[in-house]
């Protein structure tokens, strides 16, 4: 009889589901609405329908189920308890108790940015890597450690939270944590605008990217492909900020690889090169020479890394 799994990844606007072979063949992948309405107390149900809807679907029995994993936006610690999730309207629970209670299945549970770096190991950007790093620049700056296949969780569930590492002590504005210098600052999609913003009304200097109320970080990388003077000395900040912090966290877990993922990502090796330049220049002799990816998974890295959780329990 196949057995099966399912990977499960909880954003604040949709439930990413996929239901899996367990050599990691995605047999079928759907979403749903996240219902936060009374603190989320209808999301882990919502779910709960949805599975066993694609289970009758497909025709499979629920004891062909190895088990479910599930990536929460928030600390998760090992024995699956959430230390809040805002996003979710969630408190402080043990999430795989209570949807190993719904489903009569077992459940493992991990950070969503932590299990999309699994994710990314088993089938993705770091497919053949056992040691490796995912960093993800979106609206912030996210990332997961893997080491000898497993995540690093940390004692809280919050080991990974790259995007905290200060990076410019002479930074006034004021991160959304509370501190001020953080490389989310400078290497989200937001922060390369926000710089962009303030290098612009620095100079008079003639640019492509000058003049657009809509900027985006994809413009900013668009007109640095083709040449544009300040938009190349963006992507160089970036890539100098990223490049020291990613020597940090090199001097601490010593991956083999870093996965470059998330919407900023997109950029491709203009991106990789400039912050492998920067890492490099910044880094100990002994942690040179690392590899740099592209994430290959995109928004499936979640549901593929919660899947996997299944196969480590």
């Amino acid at each position: 009889m196949e057995q099966l799994c399912f990977g499960v990844d909880i954003g604040g606007t949709t439930v990413k589901i996929g239901l899996f072979q367990m050599d990691g063949s995605v047999i079928d992948k759907w979403e749903i609405p996240t219902r936060k309405e009374e603190n989320g107390r209808y999301i882990l149900e919502d779910v709960k329908n949805s599975l066993n809807s694609k289970l009758a679907e497909k025709n499979y029995s629920k004891d062909q189920v190895e088990g479910v994993g599930i990536g929460v936006p928030g600390p998760v610690t090992s024995d699956g308890t959430v230390l809040k999730c805002v996003n979710l309207g969630w408190d402080v629970f043990n999430v795989e108790e209570e949807f190993g209670k719904l489903t009569e299945l077992k459940v493992k549970a991990g950070n969503d940015a932590n299990v999309a770096a699994l994710g990314e190991m088993w089938q993705g950007g770091g497919k053949g890597y056992h040691n490796m790093v995912l960093v993800t620049l979106g609206t912030g700056v996210g990332g997961g450690i893997i080491l000898d296949d497993k995540i690093l969780d940390g004692s809280r569930g919050a080991a990974g939270e790259i995007g905290h590492i200060t990076v410019d002590y002479d930074e006034k504005d004021a991160c959304n944590c509370g501190k001020r210098g953080c490389l989310e600052q400078y290497a989200s999609a937001t922060g390369i605008v926000k710089e962009a913003n303030r290098l612009l009304a620095s100079t008079d200097k003639a640019s492509a990217i000058r003049n657009n109320p809509s900027l985006t970080a994809k413009d900013i990388f668009d007109a640095a492909k083709e040449g544009d003077e300040l938009s190349l000395e963006l992507v160089e900040k970036l890539g100098r900020h990223l490049g020291l912090a990613l020597s940090h966290v090199s001097a601490v877990v010593d991956p083999e690889c870093f996965v470059i993922g998330g919407g900023v990502s997109k950029a491709g090796e203009i991106l990789t090169e400039v912050i492998k330049k920067h890492y490099e220049q910044n880094v100990m002799f002994a942690l040179k020479n690392k590899e740099f990816k592209l994430a290959l998974l995109g928004n499936d890295a979640g549901i593929y890394g919660a899947a996997r959780l299944v196969l480590d329990k």
